[in-house]
């Protein structure tokens, strides 16, 4: 699978140009308590650089729902996941609700949120908070050289206009390009 790939052929289903790092993969997954989760959700799962890593973290019996809007991804993924603890759902997540049957312990996401329009960002994380349980994690990362532009600072600000604590990590700057994770919590 290649990212860059979707990225030039679908650039509009596709927001990032190299998949996530193994650093920010762990970065995202760090403090959400993954071990101790029933149900995760990873939104935009891209190539699964970051699901690998939620797979590993989660328990026996937990289980992972990923929603990828590009379906050449989706069902790359289907396949390589097949008869694992993952569902692969095609779709956008601002329909996250209807995806999921319950509450969700974390969402882990790797969305380009400074390129989604604010109406549609708004919807997913109203889906995000909707479906996340009392005390759930929410994690995202954003690119270190873009953190100072007027879409990112309006996301921070969403972020903290929506959950109780938001905290930032530093620059992860083993991957292409830098980026930071914001950890959210209900």
């Amino acid at each position: 699978m290649s990212i860059f790939r979707e990225f030039l052929l679908h650039p509009r289903l596709t927001g990032a140009v190299a998949a996530s790092s193994p650093r920010l993969a762990r970065a995202l997954t760090d403090g959400l308590g993954l071990e101790r989760a029933h149900t995760v959700v990873e939104l935009g799962p891209g190539t699964g650089a970051v699901t690998d890593v939620i797979l590993r973290r989660m328990s026996p019996g937990a289980r992972l729902i990923a929603v990828e809007r590009n379906p050449n991804l989706a069902a790359q993924l289907a396949a390589r996941y097949r008869g694992r603890a993952v569902r692969i759902v095609t779709g956008t997540a601002e329909d996250l609700a209807g995806m999921v049957d319950g509450p969700v312990d974390a969402v882990v996401s790797g969305l380009p949120w400074t390129v989604i329009q604010h109406g549609t960002r708004r919807r997913i994380l109203d889906a995000v908070t909707t479906v996340l349980a009392a005390g759930g994690g929410f994690s995202t990362f954003a690119y270190s050289h873009a953190a100072w532009t007027p879409p990112a600072r309006h996301f921070a600000a969403e972020l903290r206009a929506r959950f109780r604590t938001v905290s930032r990590t530093p620059s992860v700057w083993a991957n292409l390009p830098p980026a930071f994770v914001h950890l959210a919590r209900r």
